[in-house]
């Protein structure tokens, strides 16, 4: 489904290709905000690249940050007389020990389908038990209407739900077919006024392209793209940066921006987009047909994209399953969180966007680990160079799930090179740069939105303590334990209990097994 509604946005005009998606619940989850909150005794990662501090406590007034108050050493007793005294009314966490980093920003995240089985309320408690407090909506293909609607009710704490930044689809709520430069500026005018953030492109007609992203800048939207294939010849990153965009999506276009020895993919003679096998394949071939690392055409590309004050979300998540398909299909939450419908989505087929596995083999996954590898190093050059790099998920889709797609991100930028507190810095800081909010979000700062994670364990030392399954490791007493998973995610002020959201996720899971006698099996058994 989701390739035809792509389609359809190529041509630059939105039909309702979908049943309506239903709303999200009431505020059901969560505590506060209150007059006063203080965390207690915990060690601060700020965000912004400083290692880090503690034993510290944070007091938090309403829905803002008002102080950090340094308590002691590491190793030795907190000095009580340090800490602010707590008073009537007064919220305290006991969180000695922990770490509190600001909440995770998804640049990538789609708010599921009806295709695919999923509520808003499953999608958002994934997220928001993950420490995810701020998600780009870049699409909206769930309608315009819909996605402004949750993002105003997000605003408000009416729903359980990150805080939500819509990125309208090309097209989306257009009365016509957008033929000409003058309707996609009369169409960015009118998602601009309806209150949009930003948009999501694919490519387009190079006029029609142009005038598209020029008007958004003009309205004050910032717009993102995935450089599709079918357009990407006429409009590369380079062009498009040029033209205004302000980031990019996955790493399709750049590739291409860096040729030298050809100006189209070299494509098989019998090749057809609409084939997902093919164009996943050929897709894994990309990167060694641009430019050599460390070339000329390379650091001149980066340089640019810098000097234009560009956003990358490589996304290395979501094609992850190109590399590794096995792994993907027995990720070990799927049993506890991947709900019926939406395993049946993920499935091999010839219709769904991203169910390539037609007779996916060992060549497929060694080509595009050399493709991970090449894509990686630009990446992280690119960061090196002072570029900005953030996170995203595209979760939903390709075996990855909501919350912990994110995660897994994570990971895979540190296997890129970045340091942990690079990664962590992408997370957070950078997301909120990019989406022109560093005043409120992105750091834990005196001021500044009291959007927190706090983990009982070092994110720093391994990432898989965020997921919400947590990590495997065999304790003193030679006992397997699981350790780890968030333990409160506070947004705005408000507390909600990380387990509690992930119990009610598991128990959406089991009710839907039950309802359907369904059983986790892998394709073909």
């Amino acid at each position: 489904m989701k390739q035809f509604v792509l389609a359809i946005l190529l041509l630059g005009f939105t039909m309702s290709v979908r049943a309506q998606m239903p709303d999200a619940a009431p505020r059901s989850q969560g505590e506060g905000p209150y007059n006063r909150l203080i965390i207690r005794g915990v060690t601060i990662i700020v965000g912004n690249g400083a290692p880090p501090q503690g034993p510290v406590d944070i007091i938090i007034e309403k829905d803002r940050i008002t102080r950090i108050q340094t308590v002691g050493y590491p190793g030795l007793p907190i000095g009580e007389g340090r800490r602010v005294k707590a008073e009537a009314g007064d919220r305290e966490i006991q969180a000695e020990g922990m770490y509190v980093m600001p909440g995770l920003i998804d640049m990538h995240g789609h708010t599921g389908g009806m295709e695919q089985g999923t509520t808003p309320d499953y999608v958002y408690k994934l997220w928001l038990g993950h420490g995810i407090t701020t998600v780009r909506e870049p699409g909206s293909f769930n309608g315009l209407d819909w996605t402004l609607n949750h993002k105003a009710k997000s605003a408000k704490n009416e729903i359980d739900a990150p805080r939500i930044f819509a990125y309208i689809g090309f097209g989306m709520g257009a009365e016509k077919r957008i033929q000409t430069p003058e309707d996609a500026r009369k169409w960015v005018q009118m998602v601009a006024k309806k209150g949009a953030d930003g948009l999501k492109l694919f490519g387009m007609r190079p006029d029609i392209y142009e005038a598209t992203i020029k008007e958004a800048r003009k309205q004050g939207l910032k717009v993102t793209a995935h450089h599709a294939q079918l357009n990407v010849v006429d409009a590369n990153v380079l062009t498009t940066a040029r033209w205004g965009m302000t980031s990019m999506e996955h790493w399709y276009g750049l590739p291409e921006a860096m040729f030298k020895d050809k100006v189209i993919q070299h494509y098989p003679v019998d090749y057809n987009y609409n084939n997902e096998q093919h164009r996943f394949e050929e897709a894994g071939k990309l990167w060694k047909q641009t430019a050599k690392p460390g070339s000329e055409k390379w650091n001149e590309t980066i340089h640019e994209l810098i000097k234009l004050d560009f956003t990358i979300d490589p996304t290395f998540t979501i094609y992850e399953a190109s590399r590794d398909l096995m792994r993907e299909r027995t990720a070990e939450w799927h049993p506890l969180y991947t709900l019926p419908s939406l395993w049946k989505f993920y499935e091999p087929n010839r219709i769904s966007h991203g169910s390539y596995w037609f007779d996916w083999g060992t060549e497929q996954e060694i080509e595009w680990k050399e493709n991970y590898r090449l894509w990686m190093q630009f990446i992280n050059d690119y960061k090196n160079a002072g570029g900005r790099v953030t996170t995203g998920s595209d979760a939903g889709y390709i075996y990855k799930l909501y919350g912990f797609g994110l995660i897994r991100e994570l990971e895979l930028l540190q296997e890129a090179g970045f340091h942990p507190l690079e990664v962590v810095q992408a997370a957070t800081k950078n997301g909120a740069e990019a989406l022109g909010q560093l005043q409120d979000l992105g750091t834990l700062e005196v001021g500044k939105k009291a959007d927190l994670v706090i983990i009982p364990e070092n994110p720093l030392k391994n990432f898989k303590v965020l997921y919400g399954t947590g990590h495997i490791k065999v304790n003193k007493d030679n006992v397997v334990e699981r350790v780890g998973g968030v333990r409160w995610t506070i947004k705005d002020g408000i507390v909600y209990d990380a387990p509690e959201l992930l119990k009610q996720v598991r128990e959406m899971v089991e009710a839907e097994k039950a309802k359907t006698g369904w059983k986790l099996e892998q394709p073909g058994f």
